[in-house]
C-alpha cells in the first residue's frame, strides 16, 4: 500500500464541504442542547410533581436510548405521522435533544451548588424571580459548570459521524462516498480522522484551561 497525495487533493473540496456541515451541526446542536438543557433543569427542580415527573421521565428516556436509534426514529418514523425535516435538520435536532438531557444534569448540579445564602439575599432584596435567576443564580451556576458543558461539545463533535446513517453529508459520509467512487479508502478516512483530532484536541485543551481559570 502506498500513500497517494493526489487522492488527498481530489478529496479536499468534498472534505471542506463535509467539514462545514460537521461544524454547522456542532454549533447549532450545542445551542439547542444548552438552551433546552436549561429548560429541563428548571423542570427537574420544579416544586410541582406535575412538572417534575414528566420532565424526569422524558430526560431519562432520552438519556438511556442510543442516539442512533433516536436519529432513525426522527428521520424514518416521524414522517409517517406527518412530521418531516431534512436529514441535516433532523440530525441537528437529534444531537441537540440527546445532549440536552446531559446538560440538564450539569445545569442542575451547578444550580444546586449555589449557596443558599444567595437565594436568601435575593429574597431579602425582593428581587422578582426572573431577576433572581438571570442576575444571581445562573451566572454563578454557569461559571461552575462551563468546563463540563465544554466536554459535552467535544462529545457531540465525536458523535457527528452517526449522522451518516441518515445520509447527512458530514465528513465521514463524504469520505465514504469518495472511497466508493475511487476505491481508495486510506486517504479519505485518514484525512477525516486527522481532522477530528485537530478539532477535538485543541478544544479539550481549551476546556482544561477554562476549568483551571474558573476553579482557581
Amino acid at each position: 500500500m502506498t500513500w497517494d497525495w493526489s487522492a488527498v487533493a481530489d478529496f479536499l473540496p468534498s472534505f471542506a464541504d463535509g467539514l462545514l456541515v460537521t461544524l454547522q451541526v456542532l454549533v447549532l446542536g450545542s445551542l439547542i442542547s444548552f438552551t433546552l438543557g436549561l429548560v429541563w433543569a428548571a423542570g427537574l427542580r420544579g416544586r410541582s410533581r406535575l412538572v417534575r415527573w414528566p420532565v424526569t421521565a422524558v430526560t431519562e428516556f432520552v438519556r438511556t436510548t442510543p442516539l442512533l436509534v433516536q436519529l432513525f426514529f426522527l428521520y424514518f418514523v416521524l414522517p409517517e405521522w406527518g412530521v418531516q425535516f431534512s436529514a441535516l435538520t433532523t440530525g441537528t435536532l437529534a444531537i441537540g435533544l440527546h445532549y440536552s438531557t446531559y446538560t440538564a444534569q450539569v445545569y442542575k448540579a451547578g444550580i444546586d451548588a449555589v449557596p443558599a445564602g444567595q437565594w436568601e439575599a435575593a429574597r431579602a432584596l425582593s428581587l422578582p424571580a426572573h431577576r433572581t435567576w438571570s442576575a444571581v443564580i445562573l451566572p454563578q451556576a454557569v461559571r461552575r459548570v462551563a468546563p463540563a458543558l465544554g466536554n459535552y461539545v467535544i462529545a457531540m463533535l465525536k458523535d457527528t459521524p452517526l449522522l451518516a446513517g441518515i445520509s447527512v453529508l458530514e465528513m465521514l459520509q463524504r469520505a465514504r462516498l469518495e472511497s466508493a467512487d475511487t476505491f481508495q479508502y486510506t486517504e479519505p478516512l485518514t484525512v477525516v480522522g486527522v481532522a477530528f483530532i485537530l478539532i477535538a484536541y485543541p478544544a479539550s485543551l481549551l476546556v482544561r484551561t477554562l476549568e483551571r481559570r474558573l476553579v482557581h
